[in-house]
C-alpha cells in the first residue's frame, strides 16, 4: 500500500513515551515492566505504545527525509496483576507526513497528506481484509468498519476518529495534536497517525468471504446532492442510502462537501455518486426512478435531509 515497514526497539524509557501522552499527565514508572538489566540507561523499561516507537523513527529521518509513509507491527507490554509475564499485546502503527508523491520527471500530486490519506490507507486495508464480510451469520459477525469521532488527547480535536466493527473498537487515527509536535523534531507539514489493535483485527477477517461475479448488465450511474446538517456525518447518509437501495445499490461514493451561504448556517451539502445495478437485467429509467424516490423519501423521513436545488 506504499508504506515502509520498520523495525524499532521493544525497549524506552518512561520519559520517551511521555512525549506523546503530554497532555494525559507523565505516566508512573509503576505502570511499566521495568527491566532488570537493560541494554542502555535511557531503554530501561518495555515500552507501551508501538506510536511512541515509530514517532522516534519519523524525528531521526526527518532531517533527511521530506516524505515518509511508515508502518510497523510489534508487541507492546502491560504488566498483568498476578502474574509474573506482561501481556504481549500486537498492535499495528501507521505515520504519514509530507507530499503525497515524491517529485519527479512526470507531473505528480506535490500537496501535502492529510487526515483523509491516511483513512483511505485504512479503508483499503479493512475492504482488502474483508473485514465485516461474511458469509454466514454465526461468523465473526462484529458488523461492518464505521468511523466516528475520537477524543484522544495525542490526537488534533476535529481531526480524529476511532475505527470500529460493531460495537468493537480497532484503534485510533488522526493528525498530531500541536502540543505533542512540540515534543518531537519534525517537520512542519501535517503528520498523520494511527495506532491499531492488532489482535482486534486479526479476529475479525473470515474464513470464508463471499465473492461477487463480474456484472453481466450495464450499470446505471447517478449523482445525488443532499443539504444536511453539519453535524450528520456522511457515513451515516451513504449507510441510509444503502439500505434503502438494497442489492441494486451497487456503489455509493461521496466526492462533494460543500458549504456556504446559500445552503445555510449549520448546514452542508453532500454529494454522492451511486451506481445502480442489478444481476439479472437492464435496469429501465423506470426503474431507477423508482429506487431514487425510495432512497430519497428515507433519507428526508430518518435524516431530515433535503434534495440541494
Amino acid at each position: 500500500m506504499g508504506l515502509q515497514e520498520v523495525v524499532s526497539y521493544h525497549m524506552t524509557s518512561v520519559e520517551r513515551e511521555a512525549r506523546l501522552f503530554a497532555l494525559e499527565g507523565k505516566p508512573r514508572l509503576e505502570q511499566y515492566v521495568k527491566l532488570v538489566n537493560p541494554i542502555a540507561s535511557d531503554r530501561y523499561v518495555m515500552r507501551q505504545s508501538l506510536l511512541s516507537s515509530v514517532m522516534e523513527v519519523v524525528e531521526r529521518n526527518a532531517r533527511i527525509r521530506e516524505r515518509m509513509a511508515l508502518f510497523e507491527i510489534g508487541p507492546v507490554f502491560i504488566a498483568s496483576e498476578g502474574n509474573d509475564l506482561p501481556d504481549e499485546l500486537q498492535r499495528l502503527a501507521i505515520v504519514l507526513t509530507g507530499p503525497r508523491c515524491i517529485p519527479g520527471w512526470q507531473p505528480a500530486d506535490s500537496e501535502t497528506m492529510d487526515f483523509y490519506d491516511l483513512k483511505g490507507i485504512l479503508a483499503a486495508l479493512l475492504e482488502a481484509l474483508h473485514v465485516g464480510q461474511v458469509s454466514k451469520p454465526d461468523e465473526v459477525g462484529y458488523g461492518n468498519p464505521t468511523y466516528e469521532p475520537a477524543g484522544h488527547p495525542s490526537f488534533h480535536p476535529g481531526k480524529q476518529a476511532k475505527v470500529q466493527a460493531g460495537d468493537r473498537q480497532i484503534g485510533v487515527f488522526g493528525e498530531l495534536h500541536p502540543v505533542i509536535r512540540q515534543n518531537y523534531d519534525l517537520p512542519d507539514s501535517p503528520l498523520l497517525a494511527a495506532e491499531l489493535d492488532l489482535d482486534a483485527l486479526l479476529s475479525l477477517i473470515p474464513e470464508r468471504y463471499e465473492s461477487q461475479p463480474v456484472p453481466a448488465y450495464p450499470p446505471v450511474l447517478e449523482d445525488l446532492a443532499l443539504v444536511v446538517d453539519e453535524s450528520l456525518p456522511a457515513e451515516r447518509v451513504a449507510e441510509v442510502i444503502r439500505q434503502a437501495g438494497g442489492k441494486i445499490v451497487a456503489n455509493v461514493r461521496l466526492f462533494d462537501v460543500y458549504r456556504g451561504e446559500k445552503i445555510g448556517a449549520g448546514k452542508k451539502s453532500l454529494a454522492y455518486s451511486l451506481t445502480y445495478q442489478a444481476p439479472n437485467k437492464t435496469l429501465t429509467d423506470r426503474d431507477v426512478a423508482g429506487i431514487r424516490t425510495r432512497i430519497i423519501r428515507r433519507l428526508e423521513q430518518e435524516l431530515g435531509a433535503a434534495l440541494r436545488s
